[in-house]
């Protein structure tokens, strides 16, 4: 691998109103490598990543490719030099296939102009099957699961041949074996001499695949490394400025009580030849209990949660018991209404109310409480008070309830949510992979108040793509291969081999 500059960043800075996101950074890149991009959520990796991109065109500083100054007019002028991005938020056309995402805006043509749309099929499947994923290219983007959706993106990126691919949290969807499949991706792209920017949160990538990391802290570059010159616990350190003790609650929690039953739940799958999505499920929760749920993409964590909530299109099959009560919810206001919260897994479409305030995020759910009589109109100061009591409990970094939500990093945005539904006062919670897309020091920080909750007598049921997430935090974890319940561990009895095992295998 050559040691000469690919790319050379000089003095790039970036400013919005109030903020310089990143301030006098120098960065060279090396052709052919795979360097990673790292530091805690803010730091100013995705802005620096969207100017080699062309997404952000107003900056200060020079940017050179081999060794000639470039400043690209936008994504398509980056593209054509050569540079493709995959973005942590999914930017795709919901109501348009697989294929026609993959090839939107260079959509391939035939005789008078007509779109081929076979050929853009083939090309798209060969695409996906490169990267092992069965995703029908016809199928509508909108209705696939998050995980399938960035494999999508991925495909995209692949399909314009590109010399320097930045991935900016490409695995943030995807579990265990959709990671590996993307590192076989990673290793195929530097054979062929692939330049890579990666960023991510999750050590163990960057230590997987990393040549050099560089960190950010607070918009600018702290220190660049080689990877086996350094260890997970001094990148930690230069990401937060300060060292972040291992998450662990060593105090065992006391649960209190079923809080909630699962009998035979079954969930049908119209027109698919599997027919099921979830068959013969059974469990219960208790109140001051983690409950986690391991399972593959695809293996319908995700429904559960749906239908528990109220939230399946489609009705299922079995019995529902919330504090001794048979229910079965049709809609999530009934849930709710019920004592049952849920915080999707996917928060920018789901979770967020993107162009509202942070105030406004957190008392969505609970407006009734704050009307007053006899005009029934929203009490202002009843609302600002309400949104800074939940931002004050779950320590919400933000500038206040007036901030628009957007502005806040992933974490945060995380505990906005979170807040909302604790509002409600829910007996059980649900949260589907929520620590998806944020930095180490805030994934310690929801664990902590996940624990705190638990504490409190709520019962809470969670999923993640990450085994140690589920090790590190839950009571006892259940896991789900292809819909069925295959595994069922305590905390002392749960290993990441013996999830993986019953995650893989029918019995």
């Amino acid at each position: 691998m050559s040691a000469s500059a690919l790319i050379s960043i000089r003095e790039v800075t970036k400013r919005y109103p109030g903020v310089v996101a990143l301030d006098s950074v120098n960065l060279d890149i090396r052709e052919g490598e795979c360097h990673s991009i790292v530091g805690e959520n803010g730091a100013g990796k995705s802005t620096l990543m969207k100017i080699l991109s062309g997404v952000i065109t107003d900056y200060e500083g020079d940017l050179e490719l081999r060794g000639e100054r470039i400043r690209f007019s936008g994504t398509r002028a980056a593209e054509a030099a050569g540079i493709s991005i995959i973005h942590q938020e999914l930017n795709l056309v919901e109501e348009l296939s697989a294929a026609a995402n993959i090839f939107l805006g260079r959509e391939k043509v035939r005789g008078l102009g007509l779109l081929d749309e076979a050929s853009m099929e083939r090309a798209a499947g060969e695409l996906l099957q490169s990267l092992e994923c069965d995703v029908d290219p016809r199928e509508r983007a909108g209705a696939l699961r998050v995980g399938d959706q960035q494999l999508i993106e991925i495909a995209k990126a692949l399909s314009l041949n590109t010399e320097i691919l930045i991935m900016d949290e490409p695995t943030s969807a995807l579990t265990e074996s959709e990671v590996a499949r993307l590192y076989r991706v990673i290793e195929r792209l530097r054979e062929q001499n692939v330049t890579i920017l990666y960023i991510s949160h999750k050590m163990d990538e960057i230590f997987r695949i990393s040549d050099r990391i560089t960190v950010l802290r607070d918009g600018q570059l702290v220190e660049t490394v080689d990877r086996e010159a350094t260890d997970p616990r001094r990148i930690t350190h230069l990401m937060v400025g300060r060292e972040i003790e291992a998450t662990s609650f060593d105090e065992p929690r006391k649960p209190e009580g079923e809080i909630l039953r699962v009998e035979n739940l079954s969930l049908p799958w119209p027109g698919h030849a599997k027919e099921w999505r979830l068959r013969d499920i059974s469990f219960s929760l208790q109140s001051g209990e983690i409950l986690g749920i391991a399972g593959l993409m695809g293996a319908g964590r995700t429904e559960l949660m749906e239908c528990l909530f109220g939230a399946s299109e489609i009705p299922y099959q079995g019995e529902v018991v919330l504090d001794g009560e048979s229910v079965r919810f049709r809609h999530p206001a009934e849930a709710k209404a019920a004592g049952v919260a849920l915080v999707t897994e996917d928060r920018k479409r789901l979770g967020l109310f993107s162009q509202m305030s942070v105030g406004n995020n957190i008392t969505m759910c609970t407006l009734d409480e704050l009307v007053s009589m006899p005009l029934r109109q929203i009490d202002r100061r009843k609302e600002t008070a309400a949104a800074e009591e939940s931002i004050s409990q779950l320590a919400i970094k933000t500038s206040g309830p007036d901030a628009q939500v957007t502005s806040l990093s992933g974490g945060n945005q995380q505990k906005t949510i979170i807040a909302r539904w604790l509002r409600t006062n829910p007996k059980v919670l649900l949260l589907d992979d929520p620590t998806r897309g944020v930095d180490v020091g805030a994934k310690a920080e929801l664990y902590r108040l996940m624990d705190s909750l638990c504490r409190d007598g709520l019962g809470i049921l969670l999923t993640s793509s990450e085994l140690p997430e589920l090790l590190t935090v839950c009571d006892r974890i259940i896991v789900f291969c292809e819909g069925r319940l295959t595994g069922e561990f305590t905390r002392e009895e749960a290993t990441e081999e013996k999830l993986m095992e019953a995650a893989t295998q029918l019995e």
